[in-house]
């Protein structure tokens, strides 16, 4: 136990390489594809770091929407002015919208700003996944007859600029649930769904604690048919991340996220967060776990009221976990 706890036998393992892949014998065929979700994530790794108001998170915003226009899905932005540790710095949430029979929305959602660091730091895993996953989900859905609206938004500004606290970190998604509700839209909102790193190739993704209960029990649900018990894994902890403003609003929302990057947590926002760590399983073990929950949810499989009536509030920021305009208007980016 003193060894493998050690920092020296953590730097022999990262000498090795990272833990091996646990998708190998996972039935991976599906709507969704991790190949092409996985050549998005190399395109966006491409651009370097990526932190709020850079220049290269501009030119991954750029090729987001190109590849959400080809695809005959419609974009809107919403842009703000964030007030940070470092100054102001102007943030901008890419919203996509794909209109189903019904008015009523699910969001889902996920970060493609990377950490604000010293080291280059490229985030392939960590804000590189989440976009991947949503480019992908967004060529699925445009090529489906949806019973529902589904809103997928590129959040901006997830990552503290300095240190994490409620009012550093999460700039993009508590802007946008503040417009949800000054704009009257929240009601038509049935479930918020936020992915996060869900591309490491030992994928091990724990219950986010405060997600909603019956919508992760559903997300759970669907992942088991498909064979991912050992990676959506039994059991739980809390993390900060983009759900929250929501919850707080009192919309249904989970955190997909595996916060077990490497050996020892050894590639989290650090330089290793590299291409070679991920893998097209992983991303294809999310993305049709996602899809499988959207139709369950669409068909009426979904927890009885009283379940949903139980929705927990998040009222601040828990430090010691992890942190991690007009929405409808149209965008000629």
């Amino acid at each position: 136990m003193g060894l493998i706890a050690s920092p020296a036998f953590a730097l022999i393992l990262l000498g090795r390489g990272q833990l091996g892949p646990n998708t190998r014998r996972a039935a991976l065929r599906g709507p969704f594809d991790g190949e092409r979700a996985f050549a998005d994530l190399e395109k966006l790794v491409s651009f370097g770091p990526r932190p709020s108001g850079s220049q290269a998170l501009e030119r991954a915003r750029t090729f987001i929407i190109a590849e959400l226009n080809a695809n005959g899905v419609t974009v809107g932005l919403d842009k703000f002015v964030a007030m940070t540790p470092l100054g102001a710095i102007p943030i901008t949430n890419v919203v996509a919208k794909i209109p189903g029979a019904s008015p009523l929305t699910i969001i889902i959602g996920g970060h493609y700003d990377t950490k604000h660091m010293t080291t280059r730091f490229v985030g392939a895993n960590d804000g590189g996944s989440s976009a991947a996953f949503l480019l992908e989900l967004a060529r699925v859905l445009a090529r489906k007859r949806n019973g529902l609206t589904y809103w997928l938004v590129f959040f901006d500004g997830e990552e503290a600029l300095q240190r994490w606290s409620a009012t550093d970190g999460l700039y993009g998604s508590r802007h946008f649930a503040q417009e949800l509700a000054f704009q009257h839209l929240k009601g038509r909102v049935k479930a918020v769904i936020v992915v996060d790193m869900i591309a490491d190739r030992h994928l091990d993704i724990q219950r986010e604690a405060r997600s909603t209960p019956w919508l992760a029990e559903l997300v759970v649900r669907q992942a088991q048919r498909f064979g991912y018990g050992h990676q959506f894994v039994d059991s739980s902890k809390a993390v900060d991340d983009d759900h929250l403003p929501f919850l707080g609003l009192g919309i249904p929302a989970i955190d997909i996220i595996d916060l077990d990057y490497g050996p020892l947590n050894a590639y989290w926002h650090t330089r290793f967060d590299t291409v070679d760590k991920c893998s097209t399983g992983s991303l294809a073990i999310v993305g049709n776990t996602v899809l499988s929950a959207l139709d369950a949810f669409e068909s009426g499989l979904k927890a009885p009221d009283s379940l949903m009536s139980k929705n927990p509030r998040t009222k601040s920021h828990n430090s010691a976990v992890k942190p991690k305009s007009e929405l409808i208007s149209s965008s000629t980016e």
